[in-house]
């Protein structure tokens, strides 16, 4: 049975069209504020520098990149890498006698520069298509994974000033929050021309500034990540400039692997969103184009003082399930930020913190794949098995790493149990001439029980290994008929190769030296006994 990921019944299947776009950027930019704040808090840098880098993102990856309706900005994914990046860059400057605050901000900035152009060779060398053969098990544990991070992350939006909430300011959290997520479900039932997204968190900030309900904001929440207090969002247009460190081969030391680090988790996160949002749409993007993409909004962020990032699965999913289906919903999105800081800052500052976290809740219910649930005992072990894995590691370690352990994991399973389809049917024929009818791939994992198919010392004179029903695939295929070909030259007799495909017989003859063995060859599929003289091609 296969692996289908949650179907997300609460997003409509729609074409794109200027209204939606408009009204569902609208709403992600909203959604965008707080999580490119919180991120820039993480890595210790200015919220405006996580809120230029989220519409930077938005505004380059929409336009040029090779997946409409899906949005791009700061992410914790890359900010967690960033943390230990602008710390180690400001040890190495304070050895050199050089200190400030900027100095590991400078740092990072470079490293976008590098991580964008190793994203932009990932879409040049057309590496981008290699996310189709992420195994569906891995994409489950990846969108499972994803809603529980966003989950536990939208949790710490019930601290102030990192203690839990409690007593009546926790209350009020809680029902506002439940309120905008009531607001959510219900409000589609009464129109589907109206993005619910939106309006619910529009009619909520309207009831808290209305009743004057003391509860956290997008001000107070700055106010208290800001180390001098200020919970001001307003800020100018970004700046050229090109960032300056000590440029010596210990600075690149430090930089290049934590470009490559963070190219590699941008690419995943992105190429897999793409990959989701693929499917939720029933559309298809281009992964080497949204490489160059996202490889050039790093750069520009790079030289424009953002904090740079990648694809965001929870932002994207608003804007699908709010209508967004087009390139013109993540443009509006980073240019609604962009307005936002520049002229609205004192407005969305009302914004109530809890009418986003209901927003994002609403975002982890539709983004877990429920249906994992259903298919336990319907599926095979190790698919529930990678699956768990998978979404385990996202959540303790990180998106790449989790990644790479189930395509492993899936790929020794499915070399396992290729292994276990080699097989060999015996028989002696009226000539004394003994054949094995191989059946199955002989590659690495399947060697061992190829080699032990054959009873050497027991055979006769001569032997015909008959490939009709199998293939050689690699180096160990080619190194196991070097062995059983020993055995029998060491034992005074004779062994043949039948039936083998162009290609099998193409990597034969390119392993003459190592391969000493008889290629009987047999375009007909069909070998006389009396005419092997004619048919036979001797290696040496």
């Amino acid at each position: 049975m296969g692996i289908s990921l949650n179907k997300f019944k609460w997003i409509e299947k729609s074409k794109m069209n200027i209204k939606d776009d408009i009204f569902s950027g609208l709403t992600v930019a909203l959604a965008l504020v707080p999580e490119a704040i919180a991120f820039a808090f993480i890595v210790g840098i200015s919220p405006i520098i996580g809120l230029y880098g989220a519409f930077m993102m938005a505004i380059i990856t929409a336009i040029i990149g090779g997946r409409p309706g899906m949005i791009s900005g700061a992410t914790g994914a890359m900010a967690v890498v960033m943390v230990s990046l602008v710390s180690e860059g400001n040890q190495y400057a304070e050895t050199l006698g050089i200190t400030g605050p900027e100095i590991g901000l400078q740092f990072l900035f470079v490293t976008l520069l590098f991580t964008g152009t190793f994203q932009i060779l990932a879409g040049v060398f057309k590496l981008g298509k290699y996310v189709r053969m992420i195994p569906h098990p891995v994409m489950m544990g990846f969108v499972n994974g994803l809603a529980i991070v966003i989950m536990i992350s939208q949790l710490g939006m019930f601290k102030i000033g990192g203690d839990w909430m409690q007593g009546t300011s926790l209350y009020v959290m809680i029902a506002l929050v439940a309120a905008t997520m009531i607001l959510m479900v219900t409000i589609p039932k009464l129109s589907k021309k109206i993005p619910a997204t939106l309006i619910s968190i529009l009619l909520v900030t309207g009831v808290v500034i209305y009743f004057n309900i003391d509860t956290q904001t997008v001000r107070s929440f700055v106010a208290a990540g800001s180390a001098d207090g200020n919970g001001s969002l307003a800020a100018g247009l970004p700046s050229f400039a090109i960032p300056i460190i000590p440029f010596t081969w210990e600075s690149l030391k430090i930089i290049l692997p934590y470009a490559f680090i963070l190219a590699a988790i941008g690419l995943i996160e992105s190429l897999m969103t793409m990959n989701l949002i693929d499917e939720l749409t029933e559309s298809h993007g281009n992964g080497n184009k949204e490489c160059i993409a996202q490889g050039t909004a790093n750069m520009v962020n790079g030289m424009f003082g953002g904090m740079g990032g990648c694809a965001m699965i929870g932002q994207s999913i608003i804007n699908i399930k709010s209508g967004g289906r087009g390139r013109l919903s993540g443009i509006v999105a980073g240019v609604t930020l962009l307005i936002f800081i520049l002229f609205a800052s004192e407005y969305i500052e009302m914004v109530p913190i809890a009418a986003l976290v209901g927003v994002m809740f609403m975002v982890v219910i539709g983004t877990f794949a429920w249906s994992t649930f259903k298919i336990i005992g319907k599926i095979p072990t190790h698919d529930l098995f990678v699956i768990a894995v998978v979404t385990f590691i996202t959540v303790v370690e990180d998106l790449a790493v989790a990644v790479l352990v189930g395509i492993i994991v899936s790929a020794l399973v499915f070399a396992w149990q290729n292994a276990l389809r080699i097989r060999a049917r015996k028989h002696i024929d009226e000539r004394g001439i003994k054949h094995y009818e191989i059946y199955g791939p002989l590659f690495f994992a399947s060697t061992k029980m190829f080699l032990d198919k054959f009873d050497v010392k027991e055979d006769p004179k001569e032997v015909i290994v008959d490939f009709g029903e199998s293939r050689i695939m690699d180096q160990s295929a080619i190194e196991a008929i070097n062995k059983i070909a020993v055995k029998y030259q060491a034992a005074g007799k004779t062994i043949h190769l039948r039936h083998l495909s162009q290609d099998c017989t193409k990597l034969i003859k390119k392993a003459e030296k190592i391969c000493e063995v008889n290629l009987l060859e047999d375009p007909d599929y069909f070998v006389s006994i009396d005419n092997y003289n004619a048919n036979l091609i001797t290696k040496k």
